[in-house]
């Protein structure tokens, strides 16, 4: 069974781990308790196929930014989220981006963008447009999502397992071609 090390990330405040105890154990926390750290392991099946996620729940605070890097570097697939009922969130996510882009290198990574809150519409910020223009540019997919509601809550882990099958695909078809030698 196939096993995905998954990071969440996003501002203080997103849903971050709403999103993830939706997902992980079907509640929703009602109250808002800063992060430091969580860390859950959870097995589903995607497309017919079992496999492991763990996720880890970030800080959505700078302070923790070394403790960040080092969540990067281990990551296989990164849910990025912002709350569509605060654009200054939606502007964090860039040096997020950049932040992952920076760890990894130039191998491409697999990333979701997530707008959260989506029960809360009548106070939206952001344009899903603005969502959608923004996965274009990233190159990545692009989701809505309601921890409360749980709308599009098992989605979102569905869409980054694929994208990260996607990514090793690429990965093992790259270096099957690249390791021969021609005497």
């Amino acid at each position: 069974m196939r096993e995905f090390k998954v990071v969440v990330l996003g501002s203080g405040g997103v849903g971050k781990s709403a999103l993830t105890v939706q997902f992980v154990s079907g509640c929703f926390i009602e109250k808002y308790d800063p992060t430091i750290e969580d860390f859950y392991r959870k097995e589903i099946e995607v497309d017919n196929s079992p496999c492991v996620l763990e996720i880890l729940d970030t800080a959505g605070t700078e302070q923790f930014a070394s403790m960040r890097d080092l969540y990067i570097k281990n990551g296989h697939g990164f849910i990025v989220m912002y709350s569509l009922t605060n654009h200054q969130t939606f502007q964090d996510i860039t040096t997020m981006r950049n932040v992952i882009s920076r760890v990894k290198g130039s191998q491409p990574v697999p990333i979701l963008l997530v707008a959260n809150k989506l029960d809360l519409e009548c106070q939206r910020e952001v344009s899903t447009e603005e969502g959608h223009a923004l996965a274009e540019m990233w190159g990545c997919p692009f989701i809505e999502a309601s921890a409360k509601s749980r709308i599009n809550v098992n989605e979102v882990f569905s869409i980054i397992v694929r994208e990260m099958n996607t990514s090793t695909e690429k990965r093992n078809k790259k270096n099957r071609y690249c390791c021969c030698t021609i005497l």
